[in-house]
């Protein structure tokens, strides 16, 4: 083992060995990152293949840093200007600092006494995120590694408040179980009610309007389908910011019928959440204050590293009552509750650190601007789409997400995509709808220059014009 360097010494002694170490895996990565532009948003993945072992051994510095050094030539560059294919932006710097400071700490927000400054903030910050959701006095939340993790407890938490099944098993129900969301949904809600044991087939799936959002005749139809089935229907989802369209659905009429119907009302807003923070376009999320729970991810459209997800609840107390398993080796304090307890996760990273220090440097006016930018974006993107008839517009998108494709077969499809790649170093995704493939753009990216959705457009005319008989 590399003794001198392997941990922090408390008392200084290896502090300036650690401070050459630090500088040259900082330097390693800013080389790579601020040079960006040079290379391709996607890497070239020849290399990416060769074989590796585990060794007996120490390995020397240098070879560690240059195992280092050839696993970032191969990552995805979110930082480059041209990639604009997914929900993946490059990160705020402070959020870096945070990811950093929280690794150095290794704090564990399973209980109080692993992380109590932590613990609090976390409280403080997300009952204040509540609040800037419209949620209610009492509204409150945990942090979660990732949006699946958060839609996964929602569910859980749903099926507990709705159907007791905290306290009795699946089996002991009298009817099956059933929950709706639209066929545009994250398939994360599938794979919650696979791992809750309700089935992945308990996932009533509405079809959507020809914007691409929940039609609430369809989900009031499928309901009523349902109970005269002897099914048991329990939640709604809600989608804001669907993944392959960008579509908000209805939030205030899927309200409506939740209440008419008894159903818990649960909110995917990990995407589309972030216009909460935009006064000219948290309109749009109109009807999201009625949610019984909320699922936000700003790792995505505030840019700050990943993971960091956060579940909001109208009635946190339910996170103890419907929710919680007690740690009885582990104190509890009336200053922080012991989060392990109520999340679904034990040990988690302090995500929270990241959040709160890139919330202090952008403010609600910087995350707003992001906000803005992306849409504005969306509207000249979507307007040079509509300008050429051998385009096909999935739909107008209520974000940033821009689905669109050429009127001819998947490989031609496919061929532009790696013709906007390797020839013009534009990055667009290739995601399925059906049995087509369609072009995908996230107009997510801070640093767009104003040309390239002039240059990208142009790219499609000259492919068209040559490669396409």
């Amino acid at each position: 083992m590399n003794e001198h360097i392997a941990f922090i010494h408390p008392k200084e002694e290896n502090k300036d060995s650690l401070q050459q170490l630090f500088h040259k895996a900082l330097d390693l990565v800013l080389n790579s990152t601020t040079t960006a532009c040079e290379k391709r948003p996607m890497p070239e993945l020849h290399n990416l293949f060769a074989p590796i072992e585990i060794p007996d051994a120490p390995v020397p510095i240098t070879e560690i840093f240059e195992n280092l050094k050839a696993l970032i030539d191969t990552a995805m560059r979110p930082e480059h200007p041209g990639y604009i294919g997914h929900m993946d932006p490059p990160p705020a710097t402070f959020s870096i600092i945070g990811d950093m400071v929280a690794s150095f700490l290794n704090n564990n927000m399973f209980s109080f006494e692993m992380s109590p400054s932590f613990t609090v903030l976390e409280h403080k910050l997300l009952n204040l995120f509540a609040k800037l959701f419209g949620l209610p006095h009492g509204a409150g939340g945990v942090m979660l590694s990732g949006g699946t993790l958060s839609n996964l407890e929602a569910i859980c938490l749903a099926r507990n408040v709705k159907l007791f099944t905290h306290q009795i098993s699946l089996a002991d129900l009298k009817s099956t179980p059933v929950l709706f969301a639209s066929s545009e949904a994250h398939t994360s809600i599938h794979k919650a009610a696979m791992v809750l044991g309700l089935g992945a087939n308990a996932v009533i799936e509405v079809p959507t309007d020809s914007f691409g959002r929940m039609d609430t005749k369809a989900l009031q139809q499928k309901i009523t389908a349902c109970k005269n089935e002897g099914k048991t229907p329990f939640c709604v989802v809600g989608t804001a910011g669907t993944t392959v369209t960008g579509m908000i659905d209805p939030l205030e009429k899927i309200h409506k019928i939740a209440q008419d119907e008894g159903l818990w009302m649960h909110v995917d807003a990990v995407f589309g959440g972030a216009l909460v923070t935009s006064p000219q376009y948290r309109h749009l999320l109109k009807g999201v204050e009625h949610a019984d729970s909320i699922s936000f991810n700003p790792q995505k459209w505030l840019c700050v590293t990943k993971t960091c997800s956060m579940l909001l609840i109208r009635d946190s107390a339910l996170l103890k009552s419907c929710f919680h398993t007690k740690l009885p080796y582990m104190t509890s304090h009336e200053e922080g509750p012991n989060i392990g307890e109520i999340a679904l996760q034990g040990t988690r990273y302090p995500d929270i650190l990241k959040l709160w220090l890139t919330l202090q440097c952008f403010g609600l006016q910087g995350w707003s601007k992001l906000i803005d930018n992306g849409m504005r974006l969306k509207e000249q993107f979507l307007k040079e789409v509509k300008k050429r008839p051998y385009l096909t517009l999935a739909a107008t998108s209520d974000v940033n997400v821009i689905c669109f494709k050429l009127d001819k077969d998947n490989e031609q499809n496919k061929a532009l995509q790696k013709f906007l790649l390797d020839d013009k170093q534009i990055f667009l995704s290739l995601p399925k709808r059906g049995e087509e493939l369609w072009l995908k753009a996230v107009l997510i990216n801070p640093n767009i220059p104003p040309d390239l959705i002039d240059k990208l457009f142009n790219a499609i005319d000259e492919f068209v014009r040559v490669k396409v008989s």
